[in-house]
């Protein structure tokens, strides 16, 4: 899923997969898919590519919009279920620090909650823009180092040495934007807390949007490559 990945991720295919099935998963993965397409904003024929792609949970509906992806990750074991899940789609055991591409391969790229494991990510997200078509865009979603969640995280991690998160570069929206040549901007979602009911977490979420608060958990950057 990342650079440098701890074996840790590859026990992650199963319980990753599980916790977007829990109540409150449910509706982060809704909330955060929404803002993805919007900035994506795939369309059929162009050719993605998914730079940390996991076990494909948001590289599937890039496909259901009629894109061409190439799922990119370090882990086998999370590559083999996003095969199993997109078996038409090609997928790539590589670095995301030093991709395996040619110069303006790719019409857009996306990396999805990858870049808060990689400790250079001025490195990956020049790779990103290097395999970028001119004119294409690179869209980079990682956790917010702004939000409670992060603290939270950070905090577990602090208790456990085993933890993937004493692994993790929060980044802030301003932070994110400095990793980038070029000017970009950033959008952030998920205001709602884990422990949050359920049945209040949309209305949470609509008020932060209206509030064009930039510290939800999920920090999506978009940048232009000129």
């Amino acid at each position: 899923m990342v650079t440098s990945m701890p074996p840790l991720f590859d026990s992650w295919p199963d319980p990753y997969e599980r916790w977007f099935q829990t109540p409150i998963g449910v509706l982060v993965k809704t909330v955060e898919l929404e803002l993805l397409l919007r900035q994506v904003r795939p369309h059929a024929g162009e050719h993605i590519l998914d730079a940390g792609c996991g076990s494909g949970i948001f590289t599937a509906p890039l496909v259901e919009h009629g894109a061409r992806i190439t799922g990119l990750d370090l882990s086998l074991p999370m590559l083999d279920r996003a095969r199993s899940r997109l078996c038409n789609e090609m997928f790539v055991a590589a670095d995301m620090d030093a991709l395996p591409f040619a110069d303006a391969t790719f019409d857009k790229t996306v990396s999805i909650t990858a870049l808060e494991f990689i400790e250079n990510g001025q490195k990956a997200l020049a790779e990103l823009f290097r395999v970028t078509r001119p004119g294409g865009r690179v869209i980079v979603a990682t956790l917010n180092s702004l939000s409670p969640w992060a603290a939270r995280r950070q905090a577990r991690a602090e208790q456990d040495e085993a933890s993937v998160f004493n692994q993790a570069w929060f980044r802030s929206p301003e932070e994110l934007l400095a990793l980038a040549p070029v000017l970009g901007s950033t959008q952030s979602a998920v205001y709602f807390g884990k422990d949050c009911d359920p049945s209040e977490a949309l209305d949470i979420e609509r008020q932060g949007r209206t509030a064009g608060r930039n510290d939800g958990a999920f920090l999506v950057g978009c940048w232009r490559k000129p």
